[in-house]
């Protein structure tokens, strides 16, 4: 099965040996993003809530450059630096699906997140 690369200049650069996405027959594999602004590689980190935000808006640009969008997502994993975030980040990223259509998903808190960051959340996305 071949693979190709997705890559889209509207959300941050990687900043390791990985690329944004990956596509995969009709499989779209979204790697993990957190709160950078993709124009200036800066931390979006005002609070928990501004975080979620990046992040959610950072996911629609890969999958928009894959022709897709939330409703193609079928999986997806959340990291947070902290188990009481669960709440306020739960609330954000139900707000970018529609009613009754989520994906299947686990929330983990974990020791550390890149940059330091409260929230990194990966995808796993279906044409």
């Amino acid at each position: 099965m071949a693979k190709e690369i997705i890559s889209t200049t509207n959300a941050p650069a990687p900043i390791g040996p990985y690329n944004q996405a990956v596509l995969a027959g009709n499989m779209l594999f979204i790697s993990g993003q957190i709160a950078l602004k993709p124009d200036t590689g800066e931390l979006a980190n005002l609070d928990v809530i501004e975080e979620a935000h990046q992040v959610m808006q950072n996911l629609k640009a890969i999958l928009a450059q894959a022709s897709m969008d939330f409703s193609n997502v079928v999986k997806t994993t959340i990291f947070l630096s902290d188990m009481e975030l669960f709440g306020q980040v739960n609330e954000i990223y139900g707000k970018y699906f529609e009613s009754d259509d989520f994906p299947a998903r686990e929330t983990l808190a974990v020791k550390g997140l890149p940059k330091n960051v409260n929230v990194e959340i990966s995808m796993i996305a279906a044409k």
